[in-house]
């Protein structure tokens, strides 16, 4: 069964590189956090696209309906997004609205992933194992819980 990542950007992929004008205070969006935590556990049978880097308070509707055109498209029926927290409901109802017949998992992490104390890699891991068991539908997994989209809390 192939799974497809997506990365749209968030905190789970923002590093802090000190600079000569920024001491460490600004972030950026490198490279996607699924590519190294799926390289440690050694997981098989995925690909990924880079859509955006983006902190998810950027992200515009115009480009929450392109990522949603962009899922409907793709052959793989299981994808996992990874987005920022903060808007991440707000993209899950676009794609909900404009996608069929496919299991959409989003997640995220309140830290980054390149941070010893983050959430990502278990956030991650739960997306993978809803992506591969549940039905059809949009699910968020975060906080070691795997939802409906329209049932998730956000606190």
């Amino acid at each position: 069964m192939g799974l497809l990542f997506i990365q749209t950007g968030g905190t789970i992929d923002k590093g802090y590189p000190a600079g000569e004008n920024n001491h460490g205070y600004a972030f950026e969006i490198g490279a996607p956090a699924f590519l190294k935590i799926l390289k440690r556990v050694n997981f098989k049978g995925w690909r990924h696209l880079e859509i955006m880097k983006k902190d998810s308070l950027d992200m515009t509707d115009k480009e929450r309906k392109m990522l949603a055109f962009e899922v409907m498209n793709v052959s793989e029926t299981r994808v996992i997004l990874t987005h920022g927290t903060d808007t991440i409901l707000k993209t899950a109802k676009v794609i909900a609205e404009q996608v069929e017949g496919k299991t959409v998992v989003l997640t995220g992490s309140m830290v980054p992933e390149k941070f010893r104390d983050s959430d990502a890699d278990f956030n991650l891991g739960m997306a993978v194992a809803a992506a591969q068991n549940m039905s059809a539908g949009v699910y968020i997994a975060l906080r070691g819980e795997v939802v409906p989209w329209d049932a998730f809390q956000h606190e």
